[in-house]
């Protein structure tokens, strides 16, 4: 169920170039909120399409969320301050499925997907399970909220700056033993990657998929995707309602 909210900025800081944090007084959302799901704001009067940010923590009455700046939107919720007001709906979506994924399910971040690895693997431990993180990023500088994990994390870098050199699928194909179930989010590659090591190594694996949206609630066609039917043929679903998390084998890649 989503129903609007009007939520009060609590925090708004900056924790890397063009990355902000937003901790957001929105006690009915954070009641209801599940790992995987996210909240769509109204950023400004003169924005009218709403902008799609993912879970990052809940600590009801209060959420984060985590963003990047890449428009005019989103700059201005980077220059929120304490005590404004913020339009929510939320939350919405489809999360993860935690308890198809076992008893050590890793959680793999990619950039900005990073952000809701963080209340997933939170979500994980307070059902009994013992995750791990795989969370990737182009270089030192653009690396986020490692510190806030607490569980076992491996960082990669694209560029060898920091942790392991490499990306997150080299991580997963040594790893993967390991583990009895996959959840990612990241950039389409990283994510169709990901699918076919566990496809591979036999492990159920959900991934989040980053796509544009424009209503949120289904009723446009921005954030259609392709889909496998049960019949082989290609059926669509939208990102916001029947995902933004899906079973990796839905996925046409």
């Amino acid at each position: 169920m989503t129903n609007p909210e009007v939520g009060t900025v609590a925090q708004c800081s900056r924790l890397a170039d063009g990355l902000y944090q937003l901790v957001i007084h929105a006690p009915e959302i954070a009641s209801r909120a599940k790992c995987g799901q996210f909240v769509h704001i109204l950023c400004g009067e003169g924005n009218f399409l709403r902008r799609p940010i993912s879970i990052c923590d809940v600590d009801a009455p209060r959420l984060r969320i985590v963003f990047q700046v890449k428009g005019e939107g989103t700059k201005w919720l980077s220059e929120r301050k304490a005590e404004d007001k913020l339009d929510l709906l939320g939350p919405r979506g489809r999360g993860f499925d935690l308890a198809k994924l076992g008893a050590k399910p890793v959680f793999i971040g990619g950039g900005i997907g990073v952000p809701p690895m963080l209340y997933a693997t939170k979500c994980a431990q307070n059902a009994g399970a013992k995750p791990s993180a795989i969370l990737g990023f182009r270089s030192q500088s653009a690396v986020i909220l490692e510190e806030d994990f607490a569980c076992p994390a491996t960082v990669c870098t694209d560029d060898g700056s920091y942790g392991v050199h490499g990306f997150v699928s080299d991580v997963l194909k040594q790893q993967a033993a390991g583990f009895t179930g996959i959840a990612a989010c990241g950039p389409k590659p990283m994510l169709k990657a990901i699918a076919a090591i566990a496809q591979q190594a036999g492990l159920p694996c959900q991934v989040s998929m980053e796509e544009r949206m424009g209503c949120g609630i289904g009723a446009c066609l921005v954030c259609a995707c392709a889909l496998n039917a049960e019949n082989g043929e290609t059926r669509y679903g939208h990102v916001c309602k029947d995902g933004p998390v899906f079973d990796a084998e839905e996925v046409q890649w």
